[in-house]
């Protein structure tokens, strides 16, 4: 558990010793939720709860839906009807489940910007960093697969276009795409892989969020300022902290209940908003769809695939260096999956000293532009790559890889930080209450 000093669990009946010597799980219950926590924490520390919670919607209405549908192509689009109109409750279920991803995506997407503005990636927190990487790659992967079972229009073509991506791979290419397959295109064989492995990757991810959850208990939670809790003595870390219990729990179930009266609103009133109007057309091999693209949170990356064809200068020069190696094709799927290895890649790419953006003035408007950045790229990626769409993909895709590979490093030679608080508690009194631990010290002016 966490190195910073406070009570641990002791047990007190006959019973609970005789328990804790055995399994000590009221013990880690107890650490968890007792844990110290800094208590300037903002409200973009609660996306957290928001991402348990989606994770666990996610999980028990897809065991109830898997009930009802049928892996195969000849069936997959009349199992989810059958779902919609015959199942008990089985049209709040499907919506629950399918809008419940899109709540994922938005939570995990505020959960890493927040990260990306306090520094939370930086030492001794890369190991909790490289997790939640992971988490978000299996999130992708269990979402791309997800879409594909209802074996709509959008499913079908989805599928062969993005497992078409593989094929790209110089030399094991082809062999990688149609072991994903199963087969020489998207068929049955398909279809069953990937029903199999979106039933069982979120059991997956489920494991890794507690070792994710098990790496900030160890280092301790980052905070909007930066600065560590003081681990000197157990005096001090009360001071810069408060037990997660009861004055988090509240504050975060306060924000889940705000959050999910807006979730059950689109739920219930407006559930197809997200969804493709050629999703609700049964696939056809021999039917094309006019336009082509993914769900709205893979968007920006799939801006990124369509911006380096073969028309730009650096794809030109991939392909002569490496004989040809290296096509329009293999260029995009490189720089689609380069994106977000840079962003794994932070914590040793910002060569900055100061953990929190709040104190960085140069990079906070670098980080805002690269924000802003993220939703140009994600409208994009819904445009037709035609016309002067794909020259703003390329500014975009070239902007995110300038940000993570240039403008931090430089930035950490470069930016003259503002003064930071020297401690939590005297962060936490400049906005709460005085600033000063002595009695009678005149108030702070608000920290920023």
């Amino acid at each position: 558990m966490s190195g910073i000093p406070h009570d641990h669990y002791e047990p007190s009946s006959n019973g609970e010793k005789w328990l804790h010597s055995r399994l000590p799980i009221v013990g880690l219950m107890y650490d968890t939720l007792m844990i110290p926590t800094p208590k300037n924490l903002n409200w973009m520390w609660i996306w957290g709860i928001v991402l348990a919670f989606c994770l666990a919607l996610q999980i028990i209405t897809g065991i109830v839906l898997v009930m009802h549908y049928t892996p195969h192509v000849d069936l997959a689009f009349g199992s989810i009807e059958h779902i919609m109109r015959n199942v008990n409750g089985g049209a709040m279920l499907r919506y629950l489940h399918m809008n419940g991803a899109s709540l994922f995506f938005v939570a995990v997407y505020a959960h890493i910007f927040r990260g990306l503005y306090y520094g939370s990636y930086k030492a001794p927190r890369e190991i909790t960093w490289i997790i939640g990487m992971l988490i978000y790659l299996l999130m992708m992967g269990t979402a791309f697969m997800g879409y594909v079972l209802p074996w709509g229009q959008m499913s079908f073509w989805g599928a062969t276009v993005i497992t078409g991506l593989f094929g790209a791979i110089p030399f094991i290419g082809e062999s990688i795409q149609t072991w994903l397959l199963g087969g020489p295109a998207v068929d049955n064989a398909t279809l069953n892989r990937f029903f199999s492995l979106h039933y069982l990757l979120p059991f997956v991810i489920a494991g890794l969020v507690i070792v994710h959850i098990w790496a900030f208990h160890t280092t301790g939670n980052n905070n909007p300022t930066g600065v560590e809790v003081r681990r000197t003595s157990k005096a001090d870390a009360e001071k810069d902290t408060l037990p997660f219990w009861p004055y988090f729990v509240i504050k975060d179930l306060f924000a889940l209940a705000v959050i999910l009266v807006v979730f059950f609103a689109v739920v219930g009133f407006m559930p197809n908003y997200l969804g493709h109007p050629d999703n609700y057309i049964e696939a056809n091999p021999l039917v094309t769809p006019a336009h082509i693209v993914p769900e709205w949170y893979f968007l920006p990356f799939y801006a990124i695939l369509r911006a380096f064809d073969g028309d730009v200068w650096v794809v030109i020069a991939a392909s002569f260096l490496t004989g040809g190696i290296v096509d329009a094709k293999f260029f995009g799927v490189l720089a689609m999956f380069g994106a977000i290895v840079v962003m794994a890649l932070v914590p040793w790419l910002d060569t900055s000293s100061v953990r929190s953006g709040r104190y960085r003035p140069m990079f906070k408007w670098w980080f805002w532009l690269f924000v802003v950045n993220f939703f140009v790229l994600m409208w994009v990626g819904a445009m037709p790559a035609e016309g002067i769409y794909p020259y703003i993909a390329l500014i975009g895709s070239t902007y995110w890889f300038a940000y993570f590979l240039v403008i931090l490093p430089l930035l950490g030679v470069l930016e003259k930080p503002l003064p930071q608080p020297d401690t939590i508690e005297d962060d936490f009194k400049a906005n709460y209450g005085k600033s000063s631990t002595k009695e009678g010290a005149p108030a702070a002016t608000p920290a920023e």
